[in-house]
């Protein structure tokens, strides 16, 4: 993969990260948690049409760093009794509880999440137990899903796996056919990461977010519009990152 040459400029009184890479047209994004500005552009694009492509957007990039910035948070995660916590959008309870064996978590159908830790176990372990009971969640979605997608699409991954990411909801190595997704789709409703997985698999037949990947999107997921804009409006994670 070729190294993006990435500098900080300036316009219209709003810091613009560009992104010179080796593309054929100007994208730009305003990313959350706090609406920083992305310009990925050509690696020979000139200032004046980098200024361009900002000025003429400038109304759209603060009404969507307005957005981000009404955008409700969720707190920083203490893994005490009572703390809220989501799953597959749903929102749980967490109730610690003595474990009988091997430490565990549970969804039950009452709205708790039991979190099955000795009272010792520090905040970071509760964590590190609960992110594994996400990855599970989200593997055992992801072994009907990708299989079933792949078929759909005429497309296959090499490799699909899933990470804490602080960058994006998911990515996509071209070259390589490497997809991860991130593990805090868990918390999403699951139409959330069906539309993430299906966004990736795509990126393998059209590599830029042009018309012929909207087309393609609009013809095996006609409603992905109304599963992003559910996903950019939920709550983010308390850690600072953004897709």
């Amino acid at each position: 993969m070729v190294k993006a040459d990435i500098e900080v400029t300036k316009i219209g009184g709003i810091n613009v990260d560009i992104n010179r890479r080796d593309i054929k047209n100007i994208h730009l994004s305003v990313l959350p948690p706090n609406g920083r500005v992305r310009l990925s552009v050509p690696n020979k694009t000139t200032e004046q049409a980098i200024r361009l492509a900002i000025v003429n957007k400038l109304a759209w990039i603060k009404k969507q760093q307005a957005d981000f910035a009404g955008q409700e948070r969720q707190s920083i995660r203490e893994m005490v009794n009572g703390e809220c916590h989501y799953l597959w959008g749903k929102k749980y309870r967490l109730a610690i509880q003595l474990p009988q064996g091997k430490y565990a978590v549970n969804a039950k159908g009452n709205g708790q999440l039991e979190l099955k830790v000795s009272e010792a176990t520090s905040t970071d372990n509760r964590l590190k137990l609960l992110n594994r009971f996400y990855r599970d969640e989200m593997q055992r979605s992801l072994e009907k899903l990708v299989p079933l997608w792949q078929k759909k699409l005429g497309v296959e991954a090499d490799f699909l796996n899933i990470k804490k990411m602080k960058t994006k909801w998911g990515s996509c190595n071209i070259q390589s056919k490497r997809i991860w997704l991130n593990l805090e789709l868990a918390k999403k409703p699951p139409e959330c990461m069906e539309y993430i997985l299906v966004h990736e698999l795509i990126h393998l037949l059209e590599r830029h977010h042009n018309d012929r990947f909207r087309l393609l999107m609009n013809k095996h997921m006609p409603n992905w519009r109304e599963r992003r804009d559910l996903l950019n409006s939920l709550p983010l994670a308390y850690e600072d990152w953004s897709y």
